[in-house]
């Protein structure tokens, strides 16, 4: 008897804006660039991708081409992906000795 392999898909794991933000952290942390536009591809999938596109103010087709796997979309782009999912790109040092009352 043959073993039957099913596909697995996150998307149909994260459930809740709690799961994908939860997911879309982790990604930030653990991987580079393309990884995040991979995992933003994979949340706009759970949430559906019209919705995320109408919500985000772009079209479908363009929301397409922003996360396929060679894309590199323009960082207001991420910016207003990441607030559909109520998330937000910030910046930390990384050195916490940095003293941050000085100006630039």
């Amino acid at each position: 008897m043959k073993a039957e392999i099913t596909s697995f898909d996150i998307a149909d794991y994260l459930e809740t804006d709690e799961d994908i933000q939860a997911f879309l952290l982790e990604a930030i942390h653990e991987g580079g660039s393309e990884h995040l536009i991979h995992c933003l591809a994979i949340a706009a999938r759970a949430k559906g991708m019209t919705d995320v596109a109408k919500q985000a103010g772009v079209t479908r087709a363009s929301l397409y081409k922003s996360l396929n796997n060679n894309a590199n979309p323009k960082l207001e782009t991420v910016i207003k992906l990441l607030g559909v999912f109520n998330c937000r790109l910030t910046i930390e040092p990384i050195n916490a000795n940095i003293n941050m009352t000085s100006g630039v």
